[in-house]
C-alpha cells in the first residue's frame, strides 16, 4: 500500500503541473516573417533647443531667432527582411524666432537607417541615424541652409499586420552658413562661415507597411 502511494504522489504532481501551464496565458509573440516591405507614414514632431550655439551666441544683441518648434514628418522606405530599415524623410517645423521672423520654417530632408532590436514580440525597440540638410526662413523662404545629423531611438508597435504605431526621440545637430538677419545681427558665422546648433526632437510616429513581392 505504501509502495503504490509513493507512485501515485510523482504522477498527482507532474499533472497538475501540465494542468497549471495549460492554464497560463500564452505569451503574445508575433509570428516570424521572411517578407520586407515597404514602409511609409506620417509623425508629429517636437523640436526643442539644447543649445542654440553658434547661431545665438552670448556677444548678440538681438534676440534668438531660433527656438522651440512644432511640425511634422513624413516618411518612406524599405524595411528588409533582417533588423534594418532603410529610406527618407521630410520634415518641416514651425520655430519661435522672437518674432524676428514672421513665420519662421525648418526644413530637413534626410537620409535615414533604424536597427530593430526583434524579441519576436510585437513591441520593437530600434536605434535610429539620419544624414541630410537643412533650410530655414522666413514663410518657406530660405535665408540660411547647411547640413543636419541625427542620431537617437525609438520603440514600435505592431498594430496590426499593416500599421505600426510608435515614438521616438533623438539629438539633431544643425551645421547653418553664416547669414546676417532682419535684425542685423550676424548668426552662425564662426567655423569657416558655419556655425552649430543642437535640438532634441520627440516624435508620436504611424507608419504603413506594405509587403513587397518575393525575390
Amino acid at each position: 500500500m505504501i509502495a503504490a502511494r509513493r507512485r501515485v504522489w510523482p504522477v498527482a504532481v507532474v499533472g497538475l503541473a501540465t494542468l497549471h501551464a495549460a492554464a497560463a496565458p500564452p505569451e503574445e509573440r508575433r509570428p516570424p516573417t521572411s517578407l520586407h516591405f515597404l514602409q511609409y507614414g506620417v509623425a508629429l514632431t517636437s523640436e526643442s533647443v539644447a543649445s542654440q550655439g553658434d547661431v545665438c551666441p552670448p556677444s548678440a544683441t538681438a534676440p534668438c531667432i531660433l527656438g522651440p518648434g512644432l511640425g511634422a514628418t513624413i516618411r518612406v522606405g524599405y524595411r528588409t527582411r533582417g533588423p534594418f530599415y532603410l529610406g527618407g524623410a521630410y520634415q518641416f517645423t514651425r520655430h519661435d524666432s522672437s518674432n524676428l521672423l514672421r513665420l519662421a520654417i525648418l526644413q530637413q530632408l534626410r537620409g535615414e537607417v533604424r536597427y530593430y532590436l526583434d524579441q519576436g514580440t510585437r513591441l520593437m525597440p530600434y536605434w535610429l541615424a539620419g544624414l541630410g540638410g537643412c533650410l530655414y526662413g522666413n514663410e518657406w523662404g530660405v535665408q540660411t541652409g547647411g547640413a543636419t545629423t541625427s542620431l537617437g531611438g525609438g520603440i514600435e508597435f505592431q498594430a496590426s499586420e499593416s500599421a505600426a504605431v510608435g515614438a521616438a526621440l533623438a539629438w539633431r545637430a544643425l551645421l547653418l552658413r553664416g547669414w546676417t538677419d532682419n535684425a542685423s545681427e550676424r548668426r552662425a558665422d564662426r567655423y569657416f562661415g558655419f556655425g552649430l546648433a543642437h535640438l532634441i526632437t520627440f516624435e508620436l510616429v504611424l507608419e504603413i507597411r506594405d509587403p513587397l513581392p518575393r525575390w
